[in-house]
């Protein structure tokens, strides 16, 4: 697996950067998790829009899908102009029935609801989905191939059932909203120390904070999550590429 950062603010893009978007790869096998504000401009400088296979979206807060009306012009045009595109679907949760039946898009996208009960085959990765704490519904992904393990927390503010669901995970990008003392639980987010007890408690092999605040010294975030947590910690940047 391999996983680049096409976006990782929380609510809104600084200047020429984007919210949270994640590309996927496997061989020639791409997914895109989250598709926020800027992702599809960013996501150009690491592959064609037309090459996308699938669209996971943990939720539907605009800062992690705002780009999905965007993503469905760009595939009505190439089709338009006779480009060559592969299949493309926007896979999501149905507890928002009207959000999820708008991503299905005049024959250029298909929708596909992803259920929490069981796991998803979505090209060579198994997925398992774990509903979080937040304010509208969203879910946690658990994503396997070839014996790693990577877990993304979308957004969530902590609770002990998530470091179950990320138990052992060789990769976890975590959504990191606020500083130590912040009140990020009440809006469903997590601030340094959260993280840092979801990624001691859990084991994960290797961290990677995103969803960061527009406010502070980031590289203070990654000394309060190891008052907890003593693996190897990143922030996230635009462009980062990370190998499992």
């Amino acid at each position: 697996m391999k996983l680049t950062v096409v976006g990782y603010w929380h609510g809104y893009p600084e200047s020429g950067e984007a919210t949270s978007g994640y590309l996927l790869e496997e061989e020639d096998y791409k997914i895109l998790l989250d598709c926020g504000s800027g992702v599809l401009s960013s996501l150009q400088a690491y592959c064609s829009i037309t090459d996308l296979d699938a669209v996971v979206l943990s939720h539907y807060h605009h800062d992690h899908q705002a780009d999905i009306g965007a993503y469905q012009y760009a595939r009505l045009i190439n089709k338009g102009m006779g480009t060559n595109m592969k299949e493309a679907t926007i896979y999501g949760h149905q507890d928002d029935e009207q959000a999820f039946s708008k991503l299905e898009y005049k024959g250029v996208i298909k929708a596909k609801a992803y259920d929490d009960h069981k796991s998803l085959q979505i090209g060579p990765f198994l997925f398992t989905f774990f509903k979080t704490k937040h304010p509208v519904p969203c879910y946690a992904m658990k994503i396997e191939s070839k014996g790693k393990t990577f877990v993304y927390t979308a957004d969530s503010s902590y609770f002990p059932e998530l470091a179950e669901f990320a138990a052992e995970a060789d990769l976890l990008v975590a959504e990191c909203s606020g500083y130590k003392g912040d009140q990020s639980a009440q809006y469903g987010h997590m601030t340094s120390e959260d993280v840092g007890k979801l990624a001691n408690i859990s084991k994960s092999k290797k961290l990677v904070l995103s969803h960061l605040p527009h406010y502070g010294n980031h590289s203070q975030l990654v000394n309060e999550v190891q008052e907890q947590y003593s693996g190897d910690v990143t922030l996230a940047f635009t462009g980062l590429l990370l190998n499992m």
